[in-house]
């Protein structure tokens, strides 16, 4: 049996099955899980703290509007 690593639940998964990368769902707490290793199978949390930063950073681009400076237009102007 494969227990969440968030909230402690049993996951009823076959062992036999599961393969590396794979991603499951806690029933309990919902969280999101990959499989990092087989034999014996283990469960990491798929942060989603990583989605919410990379979201906030979207936003300030979109409502700033600048674009990263390109270096190579720097270039061609002096030349």
């Amino acid at each position: 049996m494969i227990r969440c690593p968030e909230c402690s639940a049993e996951i009823d998964v076959d062992e036999d099955e599961v393969e590396e990368g794979e991603i499951l769902s806690c029933p309990e707490c919902e969280s999101e899980l990959e499989v990092s290793q087989i034999h014996p199978v283990h469960l990491n949390i798929i942060s989603e703290d990583d989605d919410d930063e990379e979201e906030e950073e979207e936003e300030e681009i979109a409502e700033n509007g600048d674009l990263p400076e390109d270096d190579d237009d720097e270039e061609e102007d002096e030349e």
